[in-house]
């Protein structure tokens, strides 16, 4: 009857607590990975022993949850929750007019809501268990409270098991030195979620950035200043695509070649053309970019992009390579319809006017553009704030120039427009 509430044997790697001598323990996951689970056991770890009366490591805790309720239903009395996962010797009581749990042992955990901070003012604390950190509402106030109540004891811990978001406060508790990091997709945890589930959410979010964030747990960071959004990227989700007018392929060629080279960014993109160009909508379909690749091999995956998707156009910068460019593709397709572009500005200064398509909500994308929206939430007007060079979001600017932005320049001439 024991072995069902011995955790450490069941447990995954990602729900057991590091070694080493650490303040705080973020358990960082996608949805259902077992986030809460192993949040409940930590906190059964810090206030049991051996016997069921023996005093544990702590005995003050605090529990705290974005409101009340969820700490209640989700911490507290929840599937995963501190009562399911306690053997009845060791089942605390629920005392619902003092917001608290007492353990035989006389250990006491309190509940606040993350919504009144100030209700952390005051009461002291040896351990505690946060829950969702990255979604409060008003996270600064209510952890910095916190801080100041767990003083108690020799060496005061805390877990905090959270989906990530890209909010200061989590940020920086992941870079302190006392904090270590366990991390789990949703995928780790399959074996206790049904299958259903797994089957449509992957096929709805997989390649997504907020896939990327829910379900594999990965911190999204935009950058200070971000020409894109997150918000504004998955406002421009789309599962289907229009009936295109003209689709063009776009690449931005690397300087070097072989493995240790830069990516060649190469992204598929198809324009909706009703009306004139100003009023045209773009889909991006493909981000075919390669990394380590010899020119033999960008210019095949180029090409192979410019047949499955029976595009117009191959558009290719060739402000580093000039006409050997062109010679690597015709090496490939001879007949592959092909243009050079030059770049005048830098690559900041050309991306902002393809960002104000975003804003404009006349670009959307295909699910399968994580790389690419990665790279396009760390570029600003002052520069990429990424490692490397943002050759993705450099393809992608030269594909929506080609297909939107240099038709419009050439409709507001009104020598091209009378001949059109």
């Amino acid at each position: 009857m024991a072995l069902p509430y011995l955790f450490e044997f069941w447990a995954m790697a990602h729900q057991l607590p590091p070694e080493g001598d650490w303040r705080s323990w973020v358990v960082m996951g996608g949805r259902g990975a077992g986030k809460t689970r192993a949040g409940a056991e930590w906190v059964r770890g810090q206030v049991e022993e051996s016997l069921p009366l023996s005093p544990g490591r702590a005995s003050r805790v605090a529990l705290v949850g974005e409101t009340l309720d969820q700490a209640r239903e989700v911490m507290i009395f929840g599937d995963s929750g501190i009562m399911a996962c306690s053997p009845a010797d060791r089942r605390p009581v629920w005392e619902a007019g003092r917001k608290r749990l007492v353990w035989p042992n006389g250990a006491v955990a309190q509940v606040f809501s993350a919504h009144d901070p100030e209700s952390l003012r005051g009461p002291q604390f040896d351990a505690a268990w946060v829950d969702e950190l990255a979604k409060w509402k008003r996270a600064r106030e209510a952890w910095d409270m916190l801080q100041f109540a767990l003083r108690l004891g020799d060496d005061p811990r805390q877990v905090v098991t959270t989906t990530p978001r890209n909010v200061g406060v989590l940020k920086e508790l992941l870079d302190l030195p006392t904090t270590a990091v366990t991390h789990a997709p949703t995928e780790a945890n399959a074996a206790n979620l049904a299958g259903s589930f797994l089957e449509a959410v992957r096929a709805r979010y997989a390649g997504t950035r907020l896939g990327r964030q829910e379900l594999d747990g990965v911190l999204l960071e935009d950058a200070e200043g971000a020409l894109w959004r997150s918000s504004m990227i998955e406002a421009a989700r789309v599962d289907t695509v229009p009936r295109l007018s003209r689709i063009v392929v776009a690449v931005d060629p690397p300087v070097t070649s072989g493995k240790r080279s830069d990516t060649c960014g190469i992204v598929v993109s198809g324009a909706v053309t009703v009306g004139p160009p100003q009023d045209w909508r773009v889909v991006v379909l493909e981000d075919a970019s390669v990394s380590g690749a010899t020119p033999t091999e960008w210019a095949q995956a180029a090409v192979d992009a410019l047949h499955r998707h029976g595009a117009e156009r191959l558009v290719a910068e060739v402000n580093q390579g000039g006409d050997l460019v062109e010679t690597v593709v015709r090496q490939i397709d001879p007949l592959a319809p092909y243009r050079g572009v030059h770049a005048t500005r830098g690559k900041a200064a050309r991306a902002e006017p393809v960002a104000a398509l975003y804003e404009q909500g006349r670009v959307a994308h295909l699910p399968g553009l994580a790389a690419l929206e990665d790279e396009m939430c760390r570029m600003t007007a002052q520069g990429f704030e990424g490692s490397g060079s943002p050759d993705r979001v450099d393809a992608l600017v030269w594909a929506l120039h080609d297909l939107v932005l240099a038709p419009a320049a050439a409709w507001r001439n009104p020598q091209v427009r009378s001949l059109g």
